[in-house]
């Protein structure tokens, strides 16, 4: 962070001269923004603590050249005070943070050089897909039956790992545009330097901006987080994409009538997920799709604002359409300014229709509302087709290049976003609903003691009760507080599907699914609030709300193509999913899997699960939509999407998919037009590829490798529970080495660690179980039990290791499998984990939980090296090995701080400044690690 830093900084093992060369402009960024750094570290706190800074980095550096033992620097904050370890925090965690941004300019910078070269940027895009399926020459017929119904919906949820505050993520937006200005424009010293000036006060800002909260984030703030993410990307990107993926498909295969609906359609959790989180309400409900609403209304007025102020085309001069003559004459404007206007009086009165609608559906108006006392539309069809007759006059009058811009933009935003903006999913835990399910039995008469019904006489139960339109409770009906609010949550659920449309609320989720109960035990609480039409007599069984399965546990995925099968065995559930275009959503879960089973055992369970419900699928007649509750990091079923999704099994992508996006992982996709389109556009390449082209890479050797992978993945979860599960006092030592403990305390999110009080892993939520491996730097949920379950299967045989590497390089799924794998352990720190162990005061416990992971990191380090061939964990992705080479060593000081400030703070010194301690160094890990939750 000073002078000397510029010549510390670390060439990535293996880099010959062209790759430096290639480096080198990340180098330079990362050396002006750390020398800025360490000018006002030096100015704000102080030369002793520029001083303590700088012997820590350059120690650090001494540590990864294994020029002096780690145990010598860990020494250096023995006895630093407390107040003088805040502000050394402070300043390695604000060096991650601007690392972070000098890799993501540096990546677009590699981008732009293979685009100036006619090449393909190095990410997957839309045009090397279509240039993939150009190839395939695929039939129109082909291409219809595979896209009918695509869907692909990122679905942005409040999971806490984002631990980022909104004034420092926009101060970092700051510095990012600065950096790329600096670099894009040509600039004479004099200009050069005044920029240079700007980013020093940003980045002074952001030294003196807090970077953690003093409070706990509320739902309702976490609405308004995800929310934003419209403003800064997704209404430009989203309808110009989904615009370019018609277009190129209808290109191609003019016949076949593709994508009636746009293909690209976002969704959230935020405020309809209620699992294990008490603070979600039938307020929260409202208030989460009220807002998305008003935030799609404000959008459209804003933009209709504008185009009324563009279209000042006079009818003096240009011929109009009749049906634009008479928009303009219903519009009731009698402005003599506009009188010779009809494009400005037409878009004028879509205005004030808008703006009626809004006042009808929101509780606040929009700020570019324009009341005209004209009636409200019945839905967004009836705008689209109003915006459509301006498109057409246009047209019509050879004004084709104006409809093409912001009147375009316009229609295919209506068309993505509709009135409810994104698609809020609801999900609710199996328990809860047979909870409330029984209450209502029993005040109902129905049933005294559903709880204690066999399973089969719970079905029966349910489908009679499916069978008829009556109620099963009362306005007045008093009932328990857990009934209670259920019933308010699903009444203010169907309220929004009456105001905002079915697109507002479209699935229903349920976790731990693992019954045919399970799932009409929620079809009879939609019905309860008047969302599920039995269809009594003639009439048939309706829902606007797709009913979910959501199966998480290992046991669940194995028995999920059972479960599908009995429920569509269901005559009215069958008929429910008929009336829905025969589509059946089932969500697997990733993170629940992966902490039951491991790594391996989990990612195997999720694809055999997979072949399965596609089997179920194809005997049964459906069309079956996969949602992968996959979280930001690899032990919680993060990676790269692309290749994630690649490596489905055949058949599982249909043209569909959803997908959520967590944690950190949402600012860095769609903070900003370049990034959101970019990770867009990969979502979309991988689904089109995965459900038009044979892309797993096995052949006739699949039942071969099944049948491995079946034996490596029971070997793996055997070695896993033996660990986390079978190994006495595995808790005790998983809660004293690692934060997880204090992560409950760290402001970044609304809802609890756990969802049940109680010690039992199973019951610990994913995200702090990631988390605090992730900062204790043992990423343990993302390799553990697989070096041991390669090494058992492959043994010394030379034929077996070969069989091995076949089809690591020849299936997608291994291959991600492995590649995940290396990422993750790459961040790993098996020095730095030892550190943790220390504070385990049980010495026995220690060595016995520790000998065991550091003896399989090596295993699992050493048969990587032998199944792939690679020498490196790095050699797959050498933009990761710069990565760590560049910043590593600035994480050694957080790290060793958060080792003696949790210390300190288990001894008895629990002040808020040892908190605070704390909270930083999380802060500052997560935001170097990237995807540590």
């Amino acid at each position: 962070m000073t002078d000397i830093e510029h010549s510390d900084i670390p060439t990535a093992p293996g880099d010959n001269d062209g790759q430096r060369a290639l480096t080198e402009p990340l180098r330079d960024d990362i050396r002006l923004l750390g020398g800025i750094l360490g000018q006002i570290v030096r100015e704000q706190a102080g030369e002793n603590i520029f001083d303590l800074v700088e012997k820590a980095r350059v120690e650090s550096f001494r540590v990864r050249r294994s020029e002096i033992d780690r145990a010598d620097l860990a020494r250096l904050f023995d006895t630093i005070t407390t107040d003088d370890a805040i502000p050394v925090i402070r300043a390695f965690s604000h060096f991650a943070l601007l690392a972070n941004l000098a890799e993501d300019i540096h990546r677009e910078r590699r981008r732009a050089v293979h685009v100036d070269a006619g090449e393909a940027p190095p990410d997957s895009t839309l045009a090397a897909t279509f240039a993939k399926l150009d190839a395939a020459h695929l039939s129109s017929e082909t291409v219809r039956e595979a896209l009918r119904g695509a869907l692909v919906a990122p679905v942005i949820t409040a999971h806490p790992t984002e631990t980022r505050r909104r004034t420092v993520f926009e101060t970092q937006t700051r510095i990012t545009d600065l950096m790329r200005f600096r670099e894009r424009t040509s600039l004479n010293a004099d200009e050069m330097a005044e920029v240079d000036v700007k980013l020093r006060r940003q980045i002074l800002t952001l030294w003196q901006t807090a970077l953690i909260r003093l409070s706990r984030l509320r739902i309702q703030d976490e609405i308004d987080v995800g929310l934003r993410y419209y403003e800064m990307s997704l209404f430009e990107v989203i309808p110009q994409i989904n615009a370019d993926v018609r277009r190129a498909l209808r290109s191609r295969w003019p016949d076949a009538n593709l994508l009636d609906e746009p293909i690209l359609r976002p969704g959230s959790w935020i405020g309809g997920d209620r699992d294990g989180n008490p603070n979600v309400t039938a307020e929260v409900v409202r208030a989460a799709t009220g807002r998305a609403a008003g935030v799609a209304f404000a959008h459209y007025l804003r933009e209709l604002e504008g185009l009324e102020r563009e279209l000042s085309m006079s009818e003096r001069l240009v011929a109009v359409t009749p049906a634009l003559d008479l928009l303009a004459a219903e519009s009731g404007d009698e402005s003599p300014f506009r009188a010779d206007e009809p494009y400005r009086r037409a878009v004028r009165g879509i205005r004030g229709r808008l703006t009626a609608t809004a006042a009808a559906m929101l509780d606040e108006l929009p700020a570019s509302g324009l009341d005209l006392g004209l009636e409200p539309y019945g839905g967004p069809a009836e705008l689209s087709a109003d915006l459509e007759t301006v498109d057409e006059s246009l047209r019509y009058s050879g004004d084709a290049s104006i409809a093409d811009d912001g009147l375009a933009r316009l229609r295919d935003g209506v068309e993505a976003f509709g009135f409810h903006l994104s698609s809020l999913d609801m999900r609710q835990n199996s328990d809860v609903h047979e909870s409330v399910i029984a209450e209502l039995f029993a005040w109902s008469g129905v049933h005294p003691n559903y709880v204690g019904l066999a399973e089969s006489e719970r079905v029966e139960l349910l489908i009679t009760e499916l069978s008829t339109r009556r109620r099963l409770s009362t306005p007045d009906a008093e009932f328990g507080e857990l009934t209670a609010k259920e019933l308010a949550i699903l009444r203010a659920g169907a309220e929004a599907v009456r105001t905002f449309g079915p697109g507002a609320l479209p699935n229903y989720i349920i976790s731990m699914c693992t019954s045919v109960s399970d799932m009409l035990e929620a079809a009879v609480l939609l019905k309860e609030v008047g969302l599920l039409d039995p269809g009594v007599g003639a009439a048939s069984p309706s829902c606007p709300i797709g009913i979910v399965p959501l199966f998480e546990t290992i046991e669940d995925l194995q028995q999920g193509a059972a479960t599908l099968t009995a429920i569509l065995e269901v005559p009215l559930y069958r008929a429910l999913v008929s009336a829905r275009g025969n589509s059946q959503e089932v969500m697997l879960g990733y993170s629940d899997s992966n902490k039951d089973g491991g790594y391996l055992a989990a990612n195997w369970a999720l694809y055999r699960a997979e072949l399965d419900l596609v089997e179920v699928a194809r005997a049964s007649g459906i069309r079956m939509r996969l949602f992968h509750g996959r979280g930001g990091t690899v032990g919680r079923g993060g990676g790269p999407s692309y290749d994630a999704i690649l490596a489905q099994p055949p058949g599982a992508v249909t043209g569909s998919l959803r997908i959520t996006e967590q944690g950190e992982v949402i600012a860095a996709k769609y903070a900003e037009p370049r990034s959101a389109r970019r990770n867009l556009e990969t979502l979309l390449a991988a689904t089109l590829e995965s459900t038009l082209l044979d892309v797993e890479g096995l052949g006739e050797s699949a039942d071969e490798a099944y049948e491995i992978f079946d034996t490596l993945a029971a070997a793996s979860r055997r070695v896993y529970s033996d660990l986390v599960h079978d190994t006495p006092g595995f808790v005790e030592y998983f809660e004293t080495s690692t934060p997880v403990a204090e992560i409950g305390a760290l402001n970044i999110g609304s809802r609890p660690t756990s969802r049940k009080q109680t010690k039992s892993i199973s019951d610990l939520r994913a995200i702090p179980w990631v988390l605090s491996w992730s900062q204790s730097r043992v990423m343990l949920p993302g390799w553990y039990g697989t070096g041991s379950a390669l090494e058992e299967w492959a043994g010394g045989d030379p034929d077996r290791v070969a069989t091995l590497t076949r089809l690591y390089e020849t299936w997608p799924f291994f291959r991600t499998v492995l590649s995940n794998l290396a990422m993750v352990m790459a961040k790993s720190d098996m020095g730095l984990a030892a550190r943790y162990s220390e504070l385990v005061p049980d010495v026995a416990l220690r060595e016995r939980v520790f000998g065991k992971i550091a003896a399989e990191h090596e295993r699992t380090v050493r048969m990587y090296q032998l199944v792939t061939g690679n020498d490196s964990l790095f050699a797959d992705n050498p933009g990761l090995g710069r990565s760590v080479h560049n910043r590593f060593p600035y994480l050694e000081p957080l790290n060793h701080l958060q080792v003696e400030l949790l210390r300190r703070f288990r001894a008895g010194d629990d002040s808020d400044e040892v908190r605070r301690g704390i909270q930083l160094t999380m802060n500052g890990l997560a935001t170097a690690l990237r995807n540590s939750g």
